[in-house]
């Protein structure tokens, strides 16, 4: 296939995936008037005699770009979103923000019988709409070390979706979240674990305490995994544990909560964050899955290979990237962070092996019914975020190069600063592992 042909069915795959989107009028009315001014042009060279020159000189271009985009390092795709045609034309190199890690692609986990969410990008796009005006009236503007505005949204949909009866989190800081919780169900109750308790950060500045809020905070504060649960549920009169959304922001081992969690009984649980492969300090359900079906496993520790070169390149445009000094540990280890499983902001570490890695895997996919990552709310050139990697990640809500409808839903009323805290905050339905 021709670079001019290939060209065009990217751009055509683009502009199909964005028909049927709301407020999409004014990119369908800017495209045909480019098209109309393109005919016309045309028309204008094949009477003026210049239609031929123009050809060729175009040609040359064409075939100049081509081999400018291929001398790239580029690499094959394989992630979960690799079925997506739209964001996987992105490997050609038309984006040259983006690039792929070859067969290690976006780690993920899967589901045991395939069960996905049952909301969409449209659904999501209309929750952003409602979401951002209430945003904006958060009690605490500056939420530095705490949510910023994808997860934010992300925690506040889910919860609205799912409309549990009792939500509980574990890790309240400034009480962000608790916020958000609120502000999904106002009716419903909220028991917050977090060893300091919000009101202590009142005298220093904005916090948010709830008042229809349980608190195992201060001294009163014990451990997820430690909490009766039964009591729990029987005083606020809870009999259908699928009823109760859990979420969890504080750093520890994401393994361990979803023991923890399983053994109560729950199974609907959101991780704030879900740590790529080499970052982080807590053990995460995307290091937990990433490359284990791969014989040896998958990520190369080699300096001279092409992940290494890909990796180098990208540490200089996105914060969190990570090289392969970063990534590997002792004797070629990658799973985790150089094959360690962090725990407990990064304060208690164990060294495990990849057939512990492997075992880990398998067990996750054995309880798992779903599993969702939030995507980024739009991507980098409209948030101006240089935190996460966009190669690392699902296709944006918004995509790039769509200021319009950006600009409709609100989200450029916000600061950009609000924008680049977005850590694969992850969505988890989980049951006892099938006999």
């Amino acid at each position: 296939m021709s670079t001019k042909k290939m060209l065009e069915r990217v751009l055509s795959a683009r502009r199909t995936a964005q028909v049927g989107e709301e407020g999409d009028e004014d990119d369908e009315s800017k495209t045909r008037k480019q098209v109309l001014l393109a005919m016309r042009a045309t028309n204008h060279l094949t009477r003026t005699g210049y239609l031929l020159p123009c050809l060729v000189l175009g040609l040359v271009v064409i075939v100049v770009s081509s081999l400018i985009i291929h001398s790239r390092d580029l690499v094959c795709i394989s992630s979960p979103s690799a079925f997506d045609p739209v964001s996987r034309m992105r490997f050609f190199g038309f984006d040259s923000l983006e690039s792929h890690f070859g067969s290690l692609g976006v780690p993920w986990c899967r589901p045991k019988h395939g069960k996905t969410v049952e909301w969409t990008n449209k659904d999501l796009l209309k929750g952003l709409e409602e979401f951002v005006p209430i945003y904006e009236t958060r009690p605490i503007k500056n939420n530095m070390y705490g949510m910023g505005f994808d997860h934010s949204f992300g925690l506040w949909y889910i919860a609205r979706w799912l409309k549990p009866d009792l939500m509980i989190e574990s890790g309240a800081f400034k009480g962000h979240s608790t916020w958000v919780l609120r502000q999904a169900m106002p009716d419903k109750p909220i028991v917050s674990l977090t060893p300091r308790h919000p009101e202590k950060y009142l005298k220093k500045g904005p916090a948010y305490v709830d008042g229809n809020c349980t608190y195992f905070a201060g001294k009163e504060f014990v451990d997820f995994g430690s909490v009766n649960w039964g009591s729990v549920m029987k005083k606020h009169g809870v009999t259908d544990l699928s009823r109760v959304l859990i979420f969890f922001d504080d750093h520890q081992n994401e393994l361990k909560r979803l023991k923890q969690a399983l053994k109560a009984g729950f199974k609907h649980l959101v991780f704030e964050d879900n740590y790529d492969t080499g970052t982080g300090d807590h053990y995460s359900f995307r290091q937990i899955c990433d490359q284990f079906y791969i014989r040896g496993g998958g990520h190369s520790c080699f300096k001279d290979s092409d992940e290494a070169r890909i990796r180098s390149r990208r540490k200089k445009f996105w914060d969190k990237a990570v090289d392969i000094e970063e990534l590997c540990g002792p004797g070629e280890a990658w799973w985790g962070v150089k094959g360690q499983m962090r725990d407990d902001f990064n304060h208690s570490n164990k060294a495990i092996t990849y057939t512990q890695h492997f075992q880990n895997s398998r067990f996750v996919e054995s309880v798992l019914d779903v599993y969702w990552e939030l995507p980024p709310v739009a991507g980098p050139s409209l948030t101006h975020q240089t935190r996460y990697d966009p190669a690392r990640v699902s296709s944006p809500i918004v995509e790039d190069g769509r200021f319009g409808l950006f600009q409709r839903l609100g989200l450029s009323r916000l600061e950009t600063s609000v924008f680049n805290g977005y850590t694969q905050m992850v969505h988890i339905q989980i049951s006892k592992p099938e006999s």
